[in-house]
């Protein structure tokens, strides 16, 4: 039965991963008001098919945090922290993927006469996704690396999940004090796109489990 949860969660996560690198891959480049509202189709799918990933991503990381739970319990608390990163990574697709392109779409007709309050309102709609994806991923990290900890003291094969856990923590930390822009868009397909390899091969060594 065991056996059985630990397959299901893992095929979560590699599911979860495989959308998430979808998303991004078909995430439209930013740009002025006229190219959001000229794309605004585009970017509201991509954001929906992010929102329909975190449930997948959430359940994989409920069994692998079950899976790697010892006396220490730090798996738990790394389980908690991706839970808020998960939850940041909701409302900025609301904001800036819902939202805004449905704010915009229904004042086009009047974006000319109105352009200053609506400036206003997107740099804040930009400003408060700016923060969530600040929170994703730095939550994100620091949860991986607490999850790579763990895998570490397994005795298994898999050991280069958690040096690779480790080295992603050490690339965003690098990045952040080299003024890495990881809110850009290729900023955020960088650090994207490393997660998702890590949250891949962690889904395959959950369907590995005995």
């Amino acid at each position: 039965m065991e056996k059985q949860y630990y397959k299901s969660t893992g095929i979560s996560l590699i599911l979860g991963s495989l959308l998430i690198i979808l998303t991004m891959v078909l995430h439209p480049s930013g740009g002025s008001l006229q190219k959001i509202i000229a794309t605004s189709k585009m970017i509201t799918s991509t954001h929906i098919l992010a929102i329909c990933c975190l449930p997948f991503v959430f359940f994989g990381f409920y069994g692998l945090t079950k899976k790697l739970t010892n006396a220490y319990h730090i798996s738990i608390l790394a389980f908690i922290i991706v839970s808020l990163g998960l939850i940041a990574a909701l409302f900025a697709a609301l904001f800036n993927g819902l939202a805004l392109p449905y704010f915009l779409s229904i004042h086009s007709e009047k974006l000319t006469e109105n352009l200053a309050i609506i400036k206003s309102i997107t740099s804040f709609s930009f400003a408060i996704n700016k923060s969530l994806d600040y929170i994703f991923i730095c939550a994100l990290t620091v949860a991986i690396f607490l999850y790579s900890l763990q895998i570490l003291q397994l005795k298994t094969n898999e050991k280069w999940i958690g040096l690779l856990g480790v080295f992603i923590l050490i690339i965003t930390v690098l990045g952040i004090f080299n003024n890495f822009v990881f809110t850009s868009l290729l900023g955020f397909r960088t650090f994207t796109f490393s997660i998702s390899i890590w949250i891949f091969a962690t889904g395959t060594l959950l369907i590995k489990s005995k």
